[in-house]
Parts: structure tokens; sequence; C-alpha cells
């Protein structure tokens, strides 16, 4: 008996048995006319788990015959790439026929190991093919990026795992040789969700756990053996993002119901507590900021308290805290207030700081004015006299607008009180 897992069994050998993807390995696509002129830039595959981008690079380097080396960014670093490299230019491996690098969930690597990749990849030493599950736009630095196309792979169809499960109960000889019939799919295709790596996976449990003498699979079979809720979350993959996404877009919205829900289902998916309560923290400043500042103390306090105490009882202090932050006031003045500030920043370059505002450690730079007029504010009536701390070209620039809750509205008339007309508070 063949012990390979039944997903590795039915991979395909060329673009003819691959499944799916038409706009990639379809007649006319430009991937597969690319692939059968033996020119292939280097690529970025982007798309869900299990449809097909591993499998996408093999068949290129199958199909070209050059060297392929694999890396997976979980476990390789900035010292196994070099090797790689120093190992295709040790062998004289360049143009035309130079060798292909894969290198699986490239999103995980660092901007320093991605930036390993550059010298090789612009002179032609390595064909890079990366896969990604994330967006590379966000995930893959602009300069690596910029040299490399582009393919994004989309989770399977129904007709597309109907194809993958006839050719599995069909072509594979085990599974051919036990006569097995299929009466219902509704099961096996949600589980799988797009995922043809997963579909086979779950197929191949189902079967090994068949009393004997069963020939038919069913829902009700399917259900039974697979003992996890249907609605699958997969915490490495592109849903990952969609429902903290939901998460976060709830508690920005106060709604305290959707918010439990969704920490709810990232909870059962296995999503790490600690992961959930960095987020939390993110959102107490960001959507909350001033309006309460109080959110931000007990969002830290709920990652320290997640961190002490684990699962399964950490998610009774994640739900105090999502109720918490979901019933706030909300205000986003302080991340649009550094947002703006950073535009500004970037756009005007190193502004001078003003004379009066210097450090003056040294006799010479108090000789040059360093400090000159500072007035210090503590020294003043309500601790507070009107000076200017911008740079000249910029002075009564505004990023801070507080927002139109009671605590703000409290800094507003402080600040109004303070700089008069100068700011417009």
């Amino acid at each position: 008996m063949d012990f390979t897992p039944l997903a590795e069994r039915l991979r395909p050998k060329n673009l003819d048995e691959f499944i799916g993807q038409e706009q990639l390995v379809g007649k006319d696509a430009v991937f597969r006319q690319a692939l059968q002129r033996g020119i292939i830039p280097s690529i970025i595959f982007w798309g869900p788990p299990g449809v097909g981008k591993t499998t996408l690079a093999k068949i290129i380097a199958g199909s070209l015959n050059r060297p392929f080396y694999t890396l997976s960014a979980v476990s390789s670093g900035v010292k196994d790439v070099r090797e790689v490299i120093q190992k295709v230019e040790q062998s004289g491996l360049f143009g035309s026929g130079n060798a292909i690098l894969f290198i699986d969930e490239i999103h995980r690597f660092s901007k320093s190991q991605q930036d390993s990749l550059l010298g090789a990849v612009e002179k032609g030493v390595l064909t890079l093919i990366g896969a990604t599950t994330e967006n590379p736009s966000f995930e893959v630095n602009a300069a690596l990026l910029s040299r490399c196309q582009v393919f994004v792979l989309k989770a399977l169809e129904v007709q597309h795992l109907e194809q993958l499960l006839t050719r599995a109960l069909s072509q594979d000889k085990q599974l051919a040789a036990m006569n097995l019939e299929v009466a219902e799919t509704k099961a096996l295709f949600k589980l799988s969700g797009g995922d043809a790596r997963r579909l086979l996976n779950v197929l191949e449990t189902v079967i090994q756990s068949m009393p004997t003498g069963t020939k038919l699979i069913t829902d009700e079979l399917v259900a039974n053996v697979i003992q996890e809720n249907p609605a699958l979350y997969d915490k490495d993959g592109e849903q990952h993002y969609d429902i903290i996404s939901a998460f976060i877009k709830s508690i920005r919205g106060s709604d305290p119901n959707a918010g439990i829900y969704w920490l709810a289902r990232m909870l059962a998916g296995g999503e790490d507590p600690k992961f959930i309560a960095r987020r939390l923290i993110i959102l107490a400043s960001e959507d909350i900021g001033n309006a309460n500042p109080t959110a931000l103390v007990l969002a830290n306090t709920t990652f320290d308290s997640v961190q002490k105490i684990g699962m399964p009882e950490a998610r009774i202090i994640l739900s105090q805290c999502v109720v918490y932050l979901a019933g706030s006031p909300k205000s986003n003045a302080s991340y649009d207030a550094i947002n703006k500030a950073m535009a500004l920043a970037k756009d005007k370059g190193n502004l001078a700081v003003p004379m009066h505002l210097r450090n003056a450690p040294t006799k010479l730079m108090r000789d040059l004015g360093y400090g000159d007029n500072y007035k210090y504010s503590h020294g003043y009536e309500g601790n507070f006299k009107a000076q200017e701390y911008l740079p000249t070209e910029i002075t009564g620039e505004k990023f801070y607008e507080p927002g139109g809750n009671a605590r703000e509205n409290e800094i507003r008339t402080r600040l109004k009180n303070w700089w008069k007309d100068k700011y417009r508070y």
C-alpha cells in the first residue's frame, strides 16, 4: 500500500492535469503561453490555501527542466537564502537556464530576508517564485515586488471540487479499487472551503474511518467522522484576516454582540488569544483614544491577564474587554493626527528645529544662540506660556482636531483658552 497522502498522490504534473485557475492555465492564458515559450519571470502567486500555488511552482520547474530549490519562510532565514544563491553562482547557472527558488509563505520573510533576494533576482541569478496567502502589496517589499509578476489564484468553485472528487475516486489506484460512491457532497465541499488539499484530506480521513463494508459516502457520515464545526476558521490563511477585520470593525462600530460573535469564532478556531489581545490594544488607541483613555489601560491589562491565565479562562477576560471597548465612546483624532503629521514630515523633509528649542549642553552652543529665549512653561501662571514649537515653515499647522465627545470637548476648551486663534480649535 502507498502511504503517500492522497493530496500528494493526486498532485498534477502538468497544466493539462491542473484543476481550476482557468485565468492562468487556460488555453490562451498569459501564464500558460509564457510557460510554453520557456520564458518565466520572477513570480508571486497570491491566493488562499490549497488552490495550487506550490503545484504551479513545481510544474514550472518540471516543464523548464531547471534546478529547483525550495525554502519555507517559516523555517528559513537570510543564511539559507545566501546558501542557495551561492550554490547557483558556483554552478554557473545564469541567463535562460537559471535556477528557480520557490519560497512558500514569502509574506513571513522579514525585510532583511526579502532584501537578501534582491541582487540575485535583479541579476538573473535566480528566478524567484513566491507563494503567499496575503496581499503582496502589503507583505512583500516594494523593491522585490517590482521585480516580480503577481498572479492571483482564487478559491476553487463547486465545479472544480466536483472534478477533483471524481478524479480522486476514479484515478487514484487505492480509491478506485474500493468502488466507493459519493451520495452527497455538501458536507465535503463545505469543509473544504474551496481548498483542494483540505478536500482531499477530509475525503481520505472519512474513507479511512468508514466501517468495514461501507461504500457510500453521505453528509451524515462525513459529519460524524469529522468532529469539527463546518464553519472552519483557518488561522493561517486569508480567513484569519477576514474575521479579525470583522471583529475590529464590529467593536469600532459599537456593536458588542457582533464583537463577541467574531471573538467566539476566532477562539473556537484556535486563534492565539494573545494575538486578539494585541489587536484590542491597537483598537483602544486608534478608535477610542482620548474619548476614553481608560480603554487603553483596560486593553493593556487584558493582554497581561491573558498571558498569565491562558485558555480557556482567557475567553472571559477577552469578552469583558470586547464589551467595554464596543460600549465606549469613539474617537480616531489621535490616529488622524499622527498620520497627517507623518505625511507632512515626509513631504517637507528635515525642517530645522527652532533655535530656542534646541538643547545647549556646551558653551559653544550657548554662544551660538542655542536655547535663547526659551520660555519654561512651569514658570508661568497656569503652567503655560505661548511660544512657537513648530519649525518656521509650518507654523500654525494643526494636526490634532479633538473629537466631538465629552472628554475631548474638555481638551478642546483648554487648547482654545491656551492658544486663542493660533490653531482655531
